[in-house]
């Protein structure tokens, strides 16, 4: 049982892990730029006070000071009041580990931040963003957690697609606000969703584990 779990994780990040492997290649080379302008350019091209406002919002919720509390909060529930020990270790887990590796990855590869239209400042590098590596490992690991816990296919449709419109929306605020090429967002995804993948099968080879001890 635990080998099946480890096996099916460990087959999808290799697989995310290869995607990001490519992304980064590309961006290395600089074989993205013409889709990254495009793209910027589309998005901006709607530029509007009300949207500027929107953006603004998206990516303070997708901060590191957002994420941080509202970890904070879903940790001490699920001890609290659902005693999922475990499932607080793979959130706890997933959230700093994937702070650690946006950190090592930015400073491996070392891309600039665009300046072609940016609407605010934001220091270091680019690739890959933080914001969505973030929003996709804590969403992303909210969502796994939730889901085993809802036994509607409405409510699991429901949570998914809330995810995703979160994960998107913040990922959209940084190319929009200027600060990301849309590589470094698509980047950010791939990573993610790798070390997710793979920290989602230790915990169910755990899971496992401790239930058949």
């Amino acid at each position: 049982m635990i080998s099946w779990h480890w096996s099916r994780g460990f087959k999808l990040f290799l697989l995310f892990a290869v995607i990001f492997g490519l992304i980064a290649v590309l961006v290395a080379y600089n074989y993205t730029a013409a889709f990254d302008e495009r793209i910027i350019h589309f998005v901006q091209s709607a530029e509007s006070p009300a949207l500027t406002s929107a953006a603004k919002t998206l990516s303070l919720v997708g901060s590191s000071k957002i994420v941080i509390g509202l970890s904070l909060v879903i940790m001490a529930a699920l001890f609290l009041f659902f005693k999922h020990r475990l499932e607080l270790l793979l959130f706890l887990w997933v959230g700093v580990t994937s702070n650690m590796l946006n950190t090592i990855l930015k400073d491996s590869i070392h891309r600039e931040r665009p300046n072609i239209h940016r609407i605010i400042e934001e220091p270091g590098f680019s690739f890959p963003s933080g914001h969505s590596m973030a929003a996709f490992s804590v969403y992303g690991a909210l969502t796994f957690l939730l889901w085993r816990h809802l036994h509607s296919s409405a409510a699991r449709v429901l949570l998914v697609a809330a995810c995703f419109l979160m994960t998107a929306a913040i990922g959209w605020s940084r190319i929009y606000l200027g600060v990301h090429y849309p590589s470094d967002v698509i980047g950010g995804y791939a990573a993610s969703c790798a070390w997710l993948m793979l920290s989602i099968a230790w915990f169910e080879a755990l899971r496992a584990s401790s239930l058949n001890g």
